[in-house]
């Protein structure tokens, strides 16, 4: 079920809640070799299925930072913003790759509130980012994202 935040004075409630997941999304070849291609980052363990089937991860993986990009695709699935003029993505504090995303897999996001700070027009909101692989003991990617919303 989606959150909808209709104020941003709703963001103080959520501090310290796990808001929810996505639903799982597949990571196939033809994804990754398209953000290797807007990266220009054509790295073998990424894009070539006949190689990597005999390197470190027995096959292709996504690129971390693909990974990371799905924070933003995804989180619309777990919270919507509504009734504002604008939202951007400020940044990370922090993110970490703690184990890799293996082409076929699927992934899905959850969503956690960390901190809410009012800024000049708005506010801006920590998030607990963590991104798993289905089946897999560790997450893909965690990462504190900071998001910043305007009236």
């Amino acid at each position: 079920m989606t959150v909808i935040i209709d104020d941003l004075s709703q963001f103080e409630d959520l501090v310290g809640k796990h808001l929810g997941f996505s639903e799982y999304r597949l990571i196939d070849q033809e994804s990754v070799n398209l953000f290797a291609d807007a990266t220009g980052d054509h790295q073998w363990i990424h894009v070539d299925p006949e190689k990597s089937a005999s390197g470190p991860f027995g096959g292709t993986i996504a690129h971390g930072y693909m990974t990371l990009s799905l924070i933003p695709a995804l989180i619309g699935e777990i919270f919507l913003v509504q009734n504002l003029t604008f939202g951007v993505n400020y940044g990370c504090n922090k993110v970490r790759f703690p184990s890799p995303v293996h082409v076929g897999s699927k992934l899905r996001l959850g969503i956690a509130v960390t901190e809410v700070t009012p800024i000049e027009g708005g506010a801006q909101v920590v998030l607990d980012a963590t991104l798993e692989t289905e089946g897999s003991s560790k997450p893909s990617c965690v990462a504190q994202v900071v998001y910043r919303y305007y009236n």
